[in-house]
């Protein structure tokens, strides 16, 4: 039965975003529980390949980019973070849920990033419960979707790190490199290695059903938490309109032409 496989792995989740929660609270700064997504999703990988008795190659292939994707992705964040204080986006939400501000914090921060990561981790868990050993040729489009994603995400992340070093650079936008394709290549980066994992899941029993998981990240990266708030912060920078309206949001292609102006 799968069942007591998932609540342990639930019950797991939830206790480390209440530890995540009362760290936030010691440090005033609910930032860190962006460092907490990456390292949630390794201790679920972790767990879930120790629970399980025996290993299959499929489990020791998905396990293990999971872990790459969440290791990088916790460094980057937390050496990103380091020294800046809050986030803008929490910052504002301190401010404005006032003496709610601790609670709504434990559920809609905290709380709510657990069950999201319960449901995106699906993939994880239902092949790190599965015995099916064989490898199929959509695994190894699943590896190759991931490896494409995962030089997006990281990427995208490396051009942006080194633009915002110069500063001759300074308060200027990204156009160059991966960014010249794409408005958010890490953020289409994510996405893309999440449905690798899908790829990945789905000869596993009920593999199907890990389709939840590249579907609910990629809605919260495109309309929720990702490209629709981040882009908020540029309503009315010129530069920026000029960018979005030769440059796709998400999916990358070829800039587009725009007219010179006489």
């Amino acid at each position: 039965m799968m069942g007591p496989f998932v609540l342990q792995s639930v019950i797991a989740i939830f206790l480390f975003m209440t530890a995540v929660f009362l760290l936030a609270l010691l440090k005033k700064d609910n930032s860190i529980v962006d460092i907490a997504w990456g390292l949630g999703f390794i201790g679920v990988a972790l767990l879930t390949f120790i629970l399980k008795e025996g290993r299959t190659s499929r489990q020791i292939i998905v396990s293990g980019l999971i872990l790459i994707w969440g290791i990088r992705l916790a460094a980057h964040i937390a050496i990103r973070n380091k020294g800046r204080g809050e986030d803008f986006r929490y910052a504002k939400w301190r401010q404005d849920w006032g003496r709610w501000f601790v609670l709504r914090s434990y559920f809609q921060v905290f709380m709510l990033q657990g069950v999201l990561l319960c449901v995106i981790a699906t993939p994880l868990l239902l092949v790190n419960f599965s015995d099916r050993p064989d490898l199929t040729a959509i695994d190894f489009v699943g590896i190759a979707v991931w490896s494409a994603g995962f030089v997006f995400e990281a990427g995208g992340d490396f051009q942006l790190k080194r633009f915002k070093q110069r500063p001759e650079n300074k308060g200027m936008i990204i156009t160059t490199g991966l960014w010249k394709y794409t408005r958010h290549p890490n953020y289409f980066g994510e996405s893309l290695m999440w449905w690798g994992i899908f790829l990945l899941a789905l000869s596993v029993h009920n593999g199907w059903v890990a389709i939840v998981s590249p579907l609910a990240l990629t809605f919260l990266l495109l309309r929720v938490s990702g490209v629709t708030l981040l882009e908020k912060k540029y309503i009315g920078n010129k530069e920026y309109e000029a960018y979005s309206k030769r440059t796709n949001a998400f999916f990358p292609w070829f800039p587009k032409k725009t007219d010179n102006p006489r």
